[in-house]
């Protein structure tokens, strides 16, 4: 724990001096008698690429003003200066961490001599915390800030949690609950036998795998994010594969939401294209169901879903991404478009109750059929 607690005083102290550092440099402004101005790095499709050397989405080098002496810009300014002020104040200066829900209460307050509430709701927060951490580079963990738990993990590692040394072998049918902040100095890995990560979409087809011990059998770890993985589970994948020199698979349904899914775990996300050095994992493979698995594994027609409109629209937004060009990409997409119906997980229940743990996916992994 001495060691953990050395790296978390370095890291505070990392974060510290970058607060430090955009404060003076508005005092210095204003000492110069000139418009207060801090520099936002834009986080918007027009300022994203993607980086094919790297194999992820990065963010480019278009910056917005945001100036103290605009009426239209004002209000953000001395919410940025707020968010940054309270973080450093009360977060750092405790070494306590808060939900971003809880931080939005604490700065919340009514502006002395006004009617003017510095903030109204938390969607107004929510960026503004995104904003600081793109200007001042780091992450959200880093500022002591966390979401609510989403995902869980079972596996052949053990792990130490804040000091406490969990076996992931005996995490009953529930799980560990993955946390949102999963840095080195919060999470050890310890004990390791697994051979591989298999992140599955939905917390429903990771209960089959889970209760099948397809862990156990396969000597695997075992998680899920509840649908579109959260920045905890983003971030503690990033580090297993890389730390642990893990192969990464991702198990998601047949359709544009699952395809893109592994896209953000494999090239980023558009949001948070800043991040991408710190979550991407351009190594993981697609073993989720494919648009031929139907004929391939002789999937009965009845449990196929007609694709939607917003389905279809989806689809043809990623075949224009960079990231889905590669020639089995395309060729994926476009049969999925031209049979009109996606496939869940759960389609594959229909064989046997555990078809995807007995079968589908040693039967996938084995033969290397996976898509990169």
């Amino acid at each position: 724990m001495a060691r953990a607690t050395k790296k978390t005083k370095n890291m505070d102290n990392e974060t510290r001096a970058k607060l430090v550092k955009l404060a003076e440099s508005v005092v210095k402004q204003v000492q110069k008698k000139e418009n207060p101005i801090i520099q936002i790095p834009t986080r918007s499709l027009s300022n994203v690429h993607f980086d094919p050397k790297k194999k992820m989405i990065r963010m480019g080098d278009q910056k917005h003003s945001r100036m103290f002496f605009n009426t239209s810009m004002a209000r953000k300014f001395m919410q940025t200066m707020l968010v940054a002020s309270t973080v450093k104040g009360e977060l750092l200066r405790s070494g306590k961490t808060t939900s971003i829900r809880d931080l939005y209460y604490m700065m919340k307050h009514t502006v002395e001599g006004t009617r003017e509430n510095t903030f109204e709701e938390q969607d107004e927060s929510d960026p503004i915390i995104e904003d600081l951490e793109v200007s001042v580079d780091s992450l959200r963990e880093e500022l002591h800030l966390f979401a609510s738990n989403k995902g869980a993990m079972v596996g052949d590692m053990t792990i130490v949690d804040s000091g406490d040394t969990i076996d992931l072998r005996r995490m009953g049918s529930g799980g560990w609950s993955i946390p949102s902040i999963v840095e080195p100095n919060v999470v050890q890995f310890k004990k390791v036998n697994a051979k591989f990560i298999l992140l599955v979409e939905k917390d429903a087809m990771w209960r089959r795998l889970n209760e099948d011990k397809f862990w156990q059998k396969h000597h695997c770890i075992l998680l899920h994010g509840q649908g579109q993985p959260p920045r905890g589970v983003r971030r503690l994948l990033y580090r297993m594969v890389n730390e642990l020199k893990l192969p990464l698979y991702v198990f998601v349904d047949n359709d544009p939401w699952g395809y893109y899914i592994y896209s953000v775990i494999k090239q980023g996300s558009i949001n948070l294209a800043y991040e991408s050095q710190r979550m991407a994992v351009p190594s993981a493979r697609f073993v989720g169901l494919s648009s031929f698995d139907k004929d391939r594994f002789k999937l009965p027609s009845n449990v196929t879903i007609q694709l939607t409109p917003e389905d279809i629209n989806r689809a043809k937004q990623l075949l224009s991404y960079d990231w889905f060009q590669k020639a089995a990409w395309k060729k994926e997409i476009r049969n999925m478009l031209r049979a009109g119906v996606k496939l869940e997980l759960e389609a594959l229940s229909k064989k046997d109750i555990s078809f995807a743990s007995d079968e589908f996916l040693p039967k996938k992994i084995k033969d290397k059929d996976w898509l990169d």
